[in-house]
């Protein structure tokens, strides 16, 4: 096999085409790339989330630039609501043979402050949401027998905890979903449905990028990673849009960690 033609089937095995990938919290800082990505790829990229106008921007956005997307409104923590969204685009599409799960909230309280009402209000955002969407998007996936792919983003916290911070609540949660997956992938496997997780370090967003601007803010966060540097969205997007393509059908069950070697040296 020439160079040229190896480059070619590996781009070939990264096409999307021909996919709806649902992505859930897809307008967020690092949902929106990922949203981006995926309909780069040739996928149909539908993005919920609770602000359904920011949603719709953003599936405007894509469509202007001449890809298929869709905007929805889709409060991850009602399980009728993923019910219906589910069902609605299996309607519309016929299929939906992609989740994303970019969904998750955060409290941060430290140990001897966090109160139930923060903890639930984590656990209803992150690992419950995450459970249900899993499940309504695999009833349809295993009732069409054409297999399928679950991506959930994750955190370093899903395995590690962090010093001088308030992370019980999400820490919990992420380390839920990182145990969850593992048992979806076991069930899911013999109908040929791969679910996996991609697990962001330090990544900088639009959210922190003016905090980060401040030359001893920046050192302070990338003391750790011995790449240097912090992730982008795209260093994120890459992970799951391999996971969405068929070059990751062997791989279920597994975490990547895109935290520059963080984990690798902690």
């Amino acid at each position: 096999m020439t160079i040229q033609n190896a480059s070619m089937e590996i781009q070939h095995s990264m096409s999307l085409h021909g996919k709806v990938a649902l992505v859930v919290g897809g307008y967020g800082a690092i949902g929106t790339t990922i949203s981006e990505t995926l309909a780069l790829a040739g996928a149909t990229s539908v993005i919920a989330g609770p602000n359904g106008d920011q949603a719709r921007a953003l599936a405007g956005e894509l469509s202007h630039k001449g890809y298929i997307a869709e905007g929805l409104e889709l409060d991850a923590s009602n399980v009728a609501a993923i019910k219906e969204l589910s069902t609605l685009l299996i309607q519309n599409y016929g299929s939906i043979d992609i989740l994303v799960n970019c969904v998750g909230f955060n409290k941060e309280q430290k140990l001897l402050d966090v109160t139930e009402e923060a903890f639930d209000k984590v656990y209803s955002r992150t690992l419950r949401a995450g459970m249900f969407l899993s499940q309504a998007v695999a009833a349809h996936q295993v009732a069409a027998g054409k297999g399928g792919n679950q991506i959930h983003l994750l955190s370093v916290g899903s395995s590690l905890g962090f010093r001088d911070r308030g992370y019980s609540a999400l820490c919990a949660a992420k380390g839920g979903l990182a145990a969850l997956l593992k048992q979806h992938a076991t069930e899911l496997a013999p109908h040929g449905i791969t679910v996996n997780g991609v697990a962001p370090g330090r990544t900088q967003t639009h959210k922190n990028e003016k905090a980060l601007d401040h030359a001893a803010t920046f050192q302070r966060a990338v003391a750790d990673i011995p790449l240097g540097r912090l992730a982008t969205p795209s260093d994120i997007a890459g992970a799951v849009h391999f996971f969405a393509s068929p070059l990751s059908r062997f791989v279920t069950g597994q975490i990547l960690y895109v935290d520059g070697g963080l984990t690798a040296c902690t």
